[in-house]
């Protein structure tokens, strides 16, 4: 599972379905340079979305990858 304080790039490439929900909102972070930098919660907040929520969006999606 992920937390809102793991790195963008790192989290991703554990967990790839997480570009779903990336692109779902419309965010280009796994192709942005800061990402490499950047936890996902910095990433999400600064695109103005609730990191709290949408971590708990991605970890529902990474459960039901996993059944």
């Amino acid at each position: 599972m992920v937390t809102k304080d793991m790195n963008i790039l790192e989290a991703a490439q554990k967990y790839p379905v997480i570009t779903t929900i990336f692109k779902k909102y419309g965010l280009g972070c796994i192709g942005c340079m800061v990402a490499a930098g950047e936890t996902l919660g910095e990433g999400l907040e600064a695109h103005g979305l609730n990191a709290d929520a949408v971590v708990a969006e991605i970890n529902k999606l990474i459960e039901e990858e996993n059944k």
